[in-house]
């Protein structure tokens, strides 16, 4: 993980894995949680077969991320993994509202699960995905995120049923299926909204949340010889790689030297952040900039 060109091969080497892995759990899960009638299990199998499409859509789009740019995608294909996790998340939430409906009658009319049955898939469940979680740690991309939380979210979903199943098995409490069930699902929903939402930040070209575009702004006012800064924009492709452009107005009698000089003092203060794209227009202070108008009027509007 070391070098960075290493870095994607491996991304989409170690998703493959954890697609496989928990496919074919997902599959013995689905058999088991029937088998057992236990629907904390069940609702952990829907839950591993979000994360296997999860896995299998990040794992093509993570590939299909890699490719260059052309000619009708000029940033290339970056933002399609963030288009995996934006579906990811979607699917998850429709699975636990499904869940829901299926978990909640079962508070008032609770049936008894078959516990030993229920223990051995849970052991099950915490290694599988617990080699799963081990892959895909320490990933940067969003789609590496999102999956390793869900992952990990699974892991501990199966502490919570091997729990319940040992309650159970020396005491009758079928009640506490249907509410391991409801627990897991409320939590796995919790964690599917806020990355939903920082997902949704992204693709609507939100300045990445820790990144403060402001700070940036007076750094750059302060560089010598700048007089003013306007129509600087900081987004993101997939919240690993960032781009950057801004209008820099400079004295009309500012040389080669001076402007060479700017620009490197921009990038300098820039510089801890990871940009893959980085414009500064330069202006001289007599020169007519459609842009400025434009956002000035903004302004106007804004303060109106």
């Amino acid at each position: 993980m070391g070098h960075h060109h290493h870095h994607h091969d491996h991304t989409s080497g170690n998703i493959k894995i954890a697609f496989f892995l928990n496919l074919i759990f997902t599959i013995i899960e689905i058999i088991g949680g029937i088998l057992t009638n236990s629907m904390a299990i069940l609702s952990d199998a829907l839950h591993d077969l979000g994360d296997s499409l999860s896995l299998g859509l990040a794992w093509f789009l993570q590939n299909f991320s890699k490719k260059g740019k052309t000619e009708g995608f000029s940033f290339g294909y970056k933002r399609f993994s963030l288009l995996a996790a934006l579906i990811n998340s979607v699917v998850l939430i429709v699975g636990s509202i499904f869940i829901f409906t299926e978990a909640v009658p079962r508070l008032l009319n609770p049936a008894s699960p078959n516990t030993q049955g229920m223990m051995a898939l849970a052991v099950l469940g915490i290694l599988v995905n617990g080699a799963a979680v081990f892959r895909l740690k320490g990933g940067e991309s969003m789609n590496q995120k999102v999956l390793s939380w869900h992952l990990l979210e699974d892991v501990l979903g199966w502490v919570a049923v091997l729990i319940v199943s040992i309650v159970m098995n020396f005491t009758d409490l079928p009640i506490l299926d249907p509410l391991a069930s409801i627990a897991i699902t409320v939590y796995i929903l919790y964690n599917v909204v806020v990355n939903f939402i920082k997902t949704m930040r992204l693709f609507l070209e939100g300045v990445p949340e820790n990144i403060d575009l402001s700070k940036i702004e007076k750094q750059m006012a302060e560089v010598q010889r700048v007089h003013s800064t306007h129509h600087t924009h900081l987004w993101s492709l997939d919240g690993e790689h960032h781009a950057f452009s801004s209008h820099v107005v400079v004295p009309a009698s500012a040389s080669k030297e001076d402007i060479c000089a700017i620009k490197s003092e921009i990038k300098e203060i820039i510089k801890p952040i990871h940009f893959d794209h980085i414009t500064i227009e330069i202006e001289y202070e007599d020169e007519y900039c459609s842009m400025l108008e434009q956002e000035k009027k903004e302004r106007g509007l804004n303060h109106g």
